[in-house]
């Protein structure tokens, strides 16, 4: 049997990192999820915030992790054109206590070496955003970010097949066993060996750690529930906002996502499951308001949840399970902005054990995408003469055109449903959520992917 040098267990934003970071490197690189897409689970339904870095505890993987990835992250959206938008972020304080808890924010992301940090006053807080609730100071962080969470995931797994990998899909590891110089690892599509492995699978990770060593950490699903409203809600507030960082997290924050609209949320419930619930939702719209008063939820256009791969360990869990086998599990906030540096530490890692791992000469880091809606009218019609397929709209709410689609039909990674093609073009993200374009994507994606109509969720 054929072994490959590095088998990738999920391919959420944690493990198309360590896929992209691999594939540039001269070994061979295998992905195995378990969904039937990238980028289904924790990173497709999350705040979609790249962190400054001033929460984590110093001297921390987790403050490590967040500084450096924060500085990828901003490389890395550039050379793949992935939506990015430098908003900053604020931490309000609403009592003299939250004030102090401010200070020491302050002095913790200095210390983890954040730029720009500074304490805002009441009058500085409102004129920089006048929508908020009367504060008694806000902490600034210039360099927060908001980012399209699962085309960051989606650009770095297409760059790593672009580079060589390979990405199955619907293939879920199912056990695990040590073999004369690696791994074999089991899954529905047959048996997969490996020198080294990674264990990225998620909220599953402990499941995949238990298939190689003894159980070393529990992991404890935290489920958080958002509303998204519609972009005529998208400049009531320019920035993050935070309330200050609690015992559940970084709380409620109303933020501005990267494709203009406003997220609210999340709330965090320890339980597995992404169903919304009346009583999460009110408390998330409940303390929404305590920022931002006039934020109107009367312009939601879709309710979502997500799962956070919340554990029992305070700091990410990154090590060798087993020889050969590395854990990089409890990837919690801030593991998105997090993803490229414990790439970077796992590449370093793997390569300290015995993986020879060269640089490419000749490898893809750049990536570029069509976006009709945000081209110039010369563009769009030099644009439509080449290729006539831009000029026929299919997502209306959007402006996403035929072109676009056909593009994501035939990307490194094709989509196999509809939510696969709105997550790489846009189609039915707008205020419809698909009510009008959903057949037509699905007359495309059957005809151009060969697959039934019967057969495509």
């Amino acid at each position: 049997m054929h072994m490959v040098d590095v088998a990738v267990i999920g391919c959420g934003v944690t493990g198309a990192a360590v896929a992209c970071a691999l594939a540039r490197r001269d070994v061979s690189v295998l992905v195995l999820e378990a969904e039937n897409d990238v980028a289904m689970r924790t990173t497709k339904a999350n705040s979609g915030i790249l962190h400054a870095g001033y929460d984590p505890e110093p001297g921390t993987r987790m403050a490590k992790w967040n500084v450096r990835g924060a500085q990828l992250a901003k490389e890395l959206c550039e050379a793949l054109d992935v939506p990015r938008t430098e908003t900053g972020s604020l931490v309000l304080a609403f009592t003299d206590g939250e004030v102090r808890h401010l200070e020491q924010l302050l002095e913790r992301g200095r210390e983890n070496g954040v730029p720009g940090l500074r304490i805002l006053t009441a009058e500085e807080t409102a004129a920089m955003e006048p929508h908020l609730s009367p504060v008694k100071a806000a902490l600034y962080a210039p360099t927060a970010a908001v980012v399209s969470p699962w085309e960051y995931a989606l650009a770095m797994a297409e760059n790593a097949v672009e580079n060589g990998a390979e990405v199955r899909l619907s293939c879920p590891v199912t056990g695990a066993e040590p073999v004369d110089g690696g791994w074999l690892l089991h899954t529905p599509q047959g048996d997969v060996a490996a020198r080294f492995v990674v264990n990225a699978a998620g909220v599953h990770a402990g499941e995949v750690h238990e298939m190689v060593a003894p159980k070393s950490f529990e992991t404890i699903p935290c489920r958080g529930e958002y509303y998204l409203l519609d972009k005529s809600e998208g400049t009531r507030v320019h920035s993050v906002i935070f309330q200050c960082p609690n015992e559940l997290g970084k709380g409620v924050l109303v933020a501005p996502t990267a494709h203009g609209n406003l997220i609210v949320g999340p709330n965090a419930e320890d339980v597995d499951s992404t169903a919304n619930t009346a009583a999460g939702l009110a408390f998330v719209a409940e303390m929404a308001r305590k920022s931002v008063p006039d934020v109107d939820l009367r312009q939601n256009i879709r309710n979502f949840a997500g799962v956070r791969a919340n554990t029992d360990q305070k700091d990410f869990v990154f090590g060798f399970a087993a020889p050969g086998f590395v854990d990089l599990a409890g990837m919690k906030s801030p593991g998105l902005t997090a993803a490229p540096a414990a790439a970077e530490d796992t590449v370093a890692l793997l390569m300290s054990a015995g993986l020879g791992a060269p640089e490419k000469e000749n490898c893809v880091r750049t990536r570029r995408r069509v976006r009709f809606r945000e081209l110039s009218n010369e563009e769009r019609a030099a644009l439509v003469t080449k290729q006539p397929a831009y000029g026929r709209v299919v997502c209306r709410c959007e402006t996403v055109t035929e072109g676009e689609i056909l593009d994501a039909c035939r990307s490194p990674i094709p989509p196999c449903s509809i939510d696969g093609v709105k997550r790489r073009a846009g189609s039915g993200m707008g205020r419809c959520q698909g009510g009008f374009c959903s057949p037509r994507v699905l007359e495309i994606l059957s005809r151009e992917c060969g697959i039934d109509p019967l057969d495509i969720t």
